[in-house]
């Protein structure tokens, strides 16, 4: 597994050289003028310390925001101020998180650390180990956490004391991309994007995998070229589940039973999003699309991020929000795709689609900033 692991950090970056010299070539697009249809304005901005080489995310309440950095603080924030509650040191270098939910609030560690704190008064309620790094923020649902971890395992822990309740693991090819995406729960199941284009459904309470299908399948001459791996979470409804896989393709299902949709050939990196009847995706060039969920036919598309290593997209309103390599929010018109606010942050790369907070947004830059979006 250390191997697995080794291979799997600098992976990412060697595909990225393998690319054509022609695509390699490019630079990223210049941000083009346009006409401001909407606004986007900061209603709060608070600085939580740097995410390192990890990817953070935060985390929402009803009655609060939670954030962390890398050298191990977690911060409770008031929702409409920003404005800090607590702060902890969680005695470990955190990986993944923020996770919180059932009164929790969860992080886990390169070391495979995994802490749970009271969300009022931020004590610690228990801490574990798990078999590996956890790279993506940990969920809580009807009294089980579900943490990810670096060796591709999934486990399924007592919210009340960690007590370990299942594990799931699977063969694991020796070249992955590294990945901090994690799992989604919706209706008892566990959803979760693997190497190789595997898309599974778990029991929330058993850990028993209840289907398992195909996104994608490697394609290519050499180990590189096949790689096809979901790298970013799954989408999901009542009806059906979406995931899309890095070399590969996006694939829908019916959420319950796993049967095949459809598919399209679409690669992505970065993720995608569903709202109504419609799927919103970020392709590994940054190319923004919309698609239909019931088909995959193609509703629009804008090129204008081309290569800015854009954000998955967030739907908020009649907008969706998008971040980039050098700090911007961008806010694109959801029925067409036009641009019509933006606005930069601190400058570092936002890496992680914002999050929702009430009706507004909330985005994590890689240097620690968090701001709260409105959008009018």
């Amino acid at each position: 597994m250390k191997l697995i692991r080794q291979i799997s950090a600098l992976i990412f970056p060697l595909m990225l050289a393998a690319c054509s010299s022609d695509k390699a070539s490019i630079e990223p697009a210049k941000l083009v003028d346009f006409k401001p249809g909407a606004r986007l304005e900061v209603l709060w901005n608070v600085d939580v310390g740097g995410a390192g080489q990890s990817v953070l995310f935060p985390a929402v309440t009803r009655e609060a925001v939670f954030a962390a950095n890398a050298q191990g603080k977690l911060y409770r924030l008031d929702r409409n101020t920003g404005k800090q509650v607590w702060s902890i040191d969680s005695g470990f270098e955190i990986t993944g998180g923020v996770g919180a939910g059932d009164g929790l609030v969860l992080v886990g560690g390169e070391k495979g650390e995994l802490a749970a704190f009271n969300e009022d008064t931020g004590k610690l309620k228990w801490q574990v180990s798990v078999s590996s790094d956890v790279l993506s923020p940990p969920k809580i649902a009807d009294g089980v956490v579900v943490v990810r971890t670096g060796n591709q395992r999934i486990t399924g822990l007592s919210a009340k004391d960690g007590g370990r309740l299942w594990l799931y693991e699977r063969a694991t090819p020796t070249l992955i991309v590294r990945s901090h995406a994690g799992v989604e729960i919706n209706n008892g199941l566990v959803y979760a994007g693997f190497a190789a284009g595997k898309l599974a459904a778990i029991g929330l309470k058993n850990g028993v995998v209840v289907w398992e299908s195909s996104v994608s399948q490697p394609r290519g001459n050499t180990e590189l070229e096949r790689i096809s791996d979901i790298t970013s979470l799954p989408v999901v409804d009542n009806a059906q589940v979406c995931a899309v896989a890095f070399q590969g393709r996006l694939a829908c299902f019916d959420a319950i039973q796993g049967g095949t949709l459809w598919t399209r050939d679409i690669s992505s990196d970065k993720g995608l999003a569903m709202f109504g009847k419609t799927l919103y995706i970020t392709d590994t060039d940054s190319n923004v699309q919309a698609l239909s969920k019931s088909s995959g036919s193609s509703i629009w598309k804008n090129s204008q991020l081309l290569m800015r290593k854009a954000t998955a997209p967030y739907p908020l309103d009649d907008f969706l929000l998008i971040g980039d390599f050098e700090g911007y929010i961008h806010a694109l018109k959801r029925d067409d795709g036009s641009f019509v606010a933006r606005h930069k942050t601190d400058g570092s790369a936002i890496v992680m689609a914002p999050i929702t907070l009430g009706n507004n947004a909330l985005v994590q830059t890689s240097d620690g900033e968090l701001y709260c979006f409105a959008i009018h």
